[in-house]
């Protein structure tokens, strides 16, 4: 599991598996498991900050390498060009502040690195704001799994079969998440398409 923990946070930026599974699903789940006891929190922690700052920093390296034509012509195959657009405003508005911000989002998370390295910035820079961004994020993922494990338990013991009732509010709460953030990043997509247009 640990070994899942780092491969799959590194793999979001530096292969852009993160288009496809989020790393932050894997350290959730181990989280939970933390609090079973069948995994140490302290190592989940440990291994999926060292993949994130890992994975982060090949993406950066590709980025400042192959620049601008791998953004174009392979990211195309998997993310929108109005999402790649909104990340390069975004980085270049932000600037290092950015490259914590994005770790936070799974798009930006994923383009983030590699457009700081097509931006030139000092990867001293990069780096600084990458460690303290993956740490954060993976204290907070894997405390989330941790709580949820947590606050399940002692609803189970508390409500009985309410809390089948109560784990079905919070799965019916996710999806409606999800459609209005799906129907916002429309939107916005949108926006951006018109403004594409008028460039």
């Amino acid at each position: 599991m640990l070994f899942l923990v780092f491969l799959l946070p590194a793999a979001e930026s530096s292969i852009f598996l993160g288009f496809i599974f989020p790393g932050e699903t894997v350290v959730i789940v181990a989280g939970v498991l933390a609090f079973e006891h069948r995994e140490s929190l302290i190592l989940i922690i440990f291994a999926a900050s060292l993949g994130a700052i890992f994975g982060d920093s090949v993406g950066y390296f590709i980025g400042k390498r192959w620049g601008r034509s791998l953004i174009n012509n392979r990211l195309s195959r998997f993310v929108k060009p109005t999402h790649i657009a909104r990340a390069e405003e975004f980085m270049i508005r932000r600037g290092g502040p950015g490259v914590f911000i994005g770790r936070f989002t799974t798009t930006l998370r994923v383009l983030v690195p590699g457009l700081a390295g097509v931006a030139g910035m000092r990867y001293k820079t990069f780096v600084i704001f990458n460690v303290a961004g993956g740490i954060v994020w993976s204290v907070s993922m894997a405390m989330l799994g941790y709580l949820a494990g947590q606050s399940y338990k002692q609803v189970e013991k508390v409500a009985g079969q309410v809390s089948y009732a109560l784990l079905a509010l919070a799965v019916v709460a996710v999806i409606v998440f999800v459609i209005y953030r799906k129907r916002k990043e429309k939107a916005i997509d949108q926006i951006y398409e018109e403004k594409m247009k008028k460039e």
